[in-house]
């Protein structure tokens, strides 16, 4: 019988995962580096659905010192097939699912946390938290987590129908949508920002995505509360998205989205809801 390839994928789900990567790999601590390695590798703890550093401890040149528990909140997100739930990104560092030793890498005044799991294949290896050092793939630098190497973006003109409409009113209409395809995620539809209707305002979140880079968040403010955070864009995307700066891209799990005259149901990811709306 065959299986599908997102089945067969989430079949490790549970499990410690990691892959070895090719690059030259160096993190910074207060401009310092304290790692420099070519033997670096991708680990995933189990839940996980994104990838952390590991790296040689013989390549850690900062002080590696054990470390008190790292208290950090446990953010699940339910998965279609019903397995035990996935840990959202936004998960803390210190909310480990693998046993092992939390550690702490020093550098002067500056510290990030780090850990070493229990088990043999990685136990000369310690995994760091992305977001207390600064990163460097060869020469050049990462923001957010590492990429995934087993997801791909993909990119395509389209000329379906698209209207957007927020409580009933119809912010956007476009017959020139930009379709981003990311594994596993809803389809996007990026818009031209003169096929939306409504006036749109910055609005002061800010979020971060490893491939597409840091993200501008727009707000209908004429709508109150339903026009919060519905929308972003990337003025300044990696060069191999390069297409999709400036586009605006409406939040499908916050709007009402038609596509093609038929209406999409809205669906259930961690960006269902905008920030401090709970």
């Amino acid at each position: 019988m065959a299986t599908q390839m997102f089945e067969l994928l989430m079949r490790g789900h549970n499990d410690l995962r990691y892959q070895p990567v090719q690059k030259r790999v160096r993190a910074l601590l207060g401009g310092d580096t304290v790692v420099d390695t070519a033997g670096a590798a991708l680990v995933w703890e189990p839940r996980r659905v994104v990838p952390s550093y590991a790296v040689p401890i013989a390549d850690v040149s900062g002080e590696l010192v054990e470390a008190a528990s790292f208290l950090a909140e446990e953010h699940a997100v339910s998965l279609a097939d019903g397995g035990p739930p996935a840990l959202d990104p936004s998960t803390g560092f210190g909310f480990h699912t693998t046993p092992g030793l939390e550690l702490m890498v020093r550098s002067g005044e500056f510290s990030g946390a780090a850990f070493r799991p229990d088990d043999p294949e990685l136990g000369s290896m310690v995994v760091l938290d992305f977001d207390a050092f600064e990163w460097l793939e060869e020469d050049e630098p990462i923001f957010g987590h590492p990429r995934d190497p087993f997801s791909r973006i993909d990119l395509r003109q389209s000329s379906r129908h698209i209207e957007v409409e927020v409580a009933g009113t119809v912010v956007a209409d476009s017959h020139h949508p930009l379709l981003l395809f990311e594994f596993v995620l809803p389809s996007r539809f990026y818009l031209p920002k003169a096929d939306v209707l409504v006036p749109l305002e910055p609005s002061t979140t800010s979020t971060v995505c490893a491939y597409k880079g840091h993200a501008t968040h727009w707000s209908a403010v004429e709508l109150g509360d339903a026009g919060q955070d519905i929308a972003w864009s990337y003025e300044s995307p990696p060069p191999e998205l390069v297409q999709i700066t400036g586009l605006i891209c409406f939040y499908q799990e916050r709007v009402d989205m038609v596509v093609d005259g038929v209406r999409l149901e809205r669906p259930i990811t961690p960006w269902s809801a905008p920030p401090n709306s709970a």
